[in-house]
């Protein structure tokens, strides 16, 4: 019987989403819940696993296209299935699930070697990198490498293949350093199986040709959210240059501590603790305008907000109840889910329900910045560079560690009293990690 799977409800009501890759191909066998497809929608890449068991029949839609919530994607050979009575479906994250109707184990089509020749990956994965035999065909295969779409069109640039390549941090998942290092180590056989269009070329003396780059997925979702804050929400911004030596002192004093040195606290954490504390003195900046409700909704709990520079643009996964952490848990909260985000596994979930928002451009040596407010959210800290300047320090001039907060937030909201208020927490709290031990 062919069974036909529509794009589900990825979540958050988004209507559409990008093929990023097939991971089949029609006549390929497939198990319940394997990988067969890659999709980009508004927020993050998703994995979508197979609902059925049985034969690839047809794939309706190639990489690259963008296909409405509910249309057709792929059809299935259920073998055995006519009569069956289809089970109820229960929803799950990517709004589906099935039940098992066939134990035949995920089989994918054999790989091309550099002759033509088919290719066992489970021996690509137990030889040595510089050793790959062809191999008989009934081998079962092992997965594919998990990585990115930015990842591996790397990969494809440099002449590099993903199956040689070993991811190096404890998630699994390979990253452009792991590519870079690869290439770097095995000049050689990049450089044979790099594609025709990544050899050198001679100049041309014709005129640079414009590119045009389509607007979807997470620059598209983040320009909509954009025009959206600047147009509904009246931005005012307030800033405050701040001497905080001390805080650069106590961070470098818990990385020298063995009981912290994991937990890598930097400023970013100690600043985002300040926020959180901030936030119980000042709860006009932890809230909501309800337009259609005609009220302003207070957030019981401080959701924090990250902004994140990935390959795919802007994305702000949020820290859920931030106030609750001590500064050790926040610290590696941020850092899981900065890393996440930037490897494109972020969930709709990690980048939803934000109430408060950071954003450290500093870390590109940037002094100071108006930034946007996330939709929905009263207020949006910028942290800029700490740079060592000749400062007011006990009666003279000395060299201090000087960095300049930037606040913007909604005057629905919040008025400019509150305002200079919260900034001034937090500021307090940068200059002299101690006072956040009297802050209620």
């Amino acid at each position: 019987m062919i069974t036909e799977f529509r794009l589900p409800d990825l979540g958050e009501g988004l209507r559409e989403a990008e093929i990023v890759q097939w991971h089949v191909a029609p006549g390929d066998e497939v198990a319940l819940n394997q990988t067969i497809a890659e999709v980009e929608t508004a927020k993050a890449v998703v994995e979508l696993p197979s609902p059925f068991a049985g034969t690839v029949s047809a794939i309706h839609h190639a990489e690259g296209d963008v296909v409405p919530v509910g249309e057709v994607l792929i059809a299935f050979d259920i073998a055995g299935a006519v009569d069956a009575p289809e089970p109820k479906r229960e929803p799950n994250l990517v709004g589906y699930g099935a039940a098992p109707r066939s134990d035949a184990r995920p089989q994918r089509r054999a790989r091309a070697g550099a002759g033509g020749e088919a290719v066992d990956l489970a021996v690509r994965e137990a030889a040595p990198h510089d050793a790959i035999e062809t191999a008989p065909a009934e081998r079962e295969p092992r997965e594919r490498p998990r990585s990115t779409p930015p990842v591996r069109k790397l990969a494809r640039d440099l002449g590099v293949d993903l199956d040689l390549v070993a991811a190096q941090g404890v998630d699994g998942i390979i990253t452009r350093e792991d590519v870079e290092s690869y290439a770097a180590r095995n000049p050689a056989e990049s450089a044979a199986v790099a594609p025709a269009s990544a050899a050198p070329v001679a100049p041309m003396a014709a005129s640079p040709v414009d590119e045009r780059i389509p607007i979807r997925g997470v620059r598209k979702h983040t320009a909509d959210a954009m025009v959206r804050s600047a147009f509904t929400a009246p931005h005012a911004a307030t800033f405050l240059t701040v001497d905080v030596t001390a805080s650069v002192a106590f961070v470098a004093g818990l990385r020298a501590d063995r009981r912290y040195a994991d937990a890598r606290i930097g400023i970013m954490a100690v600043a985002a603790k300040a926020v959180c504390l901030a936030l119980r003195r000042t709860p006009e900046l932890n809230a909501t305008w309800d337009e259609a409700a005609g009220e302003i909704v207070r957030y019981g709990r401080v959701n924090l907000g990250i902004a994140a520079a990935t390959d795919r643009g802007l994305v702000v996964p949020s820290v859920k109840d931030a106030g609750a952490l001590s500064l050790v848990d926040l610290a590696q909260s941020i850092r899981t889910l900065a890393d996440t985000a930037r490897a494109g596994k972020a969930t709709p979930a990690d980048l939803s329900g934000g109430t408060f928002s950071i954003t450290n451009y500093g870390v590109f040596g940037v002094d100071a910045g108006t930034p946007i407010l996330v939709p929905g959210e009263a207020g949006i800290l910028g942290l800029g560079a700490v740079q060592r300047r000749p400062w007011e320090y006990e009666g003279g001039v000395a060299l201090r560690d000087v960095m300049t907060l930037s606040l913007s937030f909604d005057h629905r909201l919040v008025d400019g009293a509150e305002a200079a208020r919260f900034l001034t927490d937090v500021a307090d709290v940068l200059r002299e990690p101690g006072r956040a031990m009297v802050f209620a």
